[in-house]
């Protein structure tokens, strides 16, 4: 009987760098099980900027020095990402999401990240032990009301 379900994980140094790799990374898997273009465009948007925002905020720029971690597990049903650090945490209730309108009359320049993530994905949720632990974890499901196109196709299946 084939599985119906698998993960890939990558472990890699925190390097604004790796950012590339990382994006590569989540869209081979995205594409491989089936989303279409536009949809693993918004996931891998979507990791950029929680990864992004881990190398920026969690481990202040000190490229390299810390791990970060990205697993995806996908089943019939949903695409989880998950990212996570080991740096400093934050408390994503006093994240204000942005006014669009004034945001753009203003021309401001980053502040998008959380916005984008829950813009772009089905789900996102946070855990934050900071020192210890903290992960945003990122659902896109494979076919509701905004993908009707995604089909499981891929995976480890035996």
């Amino acid at each position: 009987m084939p599985k119906k379900e698998f993960e890939y994980h990558l472990r890699i140094p925190s390097r604004t760098d790796n950012l590339e790799l990382i994006r590569e990374f989540v869209s081979k898997v995205a594409a491989m099980v089936g989303f279409n273009e536009d949809d693993v465009g918004k996931i891998e948007l979507a990791c950029d900027e929680a990864c992004s925002n881990v190398i920026k905020h969690a481990y202040e720029n000190r490229n390299g020095n810390r791990r970060l971690d990205v697993l995806i597990r996908c089943d019939l049903k949903k695409f989880t990402l998950i990212v996570t650090d080991h740096g400093k945490g934050f408390d994503p209730t006093k994240i204000k999401m942005p006014d669009m309108k004034e945001y753009l009359a203003e021309l401001k320049v980053g502040g998008l990240g959380i916005y984008l993530m829950k813009t772009l994905m089905d789900e996102v949720d946070y855990s934050i032990k900071p020192g210890m632990r903290n992960q945003v974890k990122m659902v896109k499901y494979l076919i509701n009301k905004k993908n009707s196109s995604a089909v499981f196709v891929g995976g480890n299946r035996e």
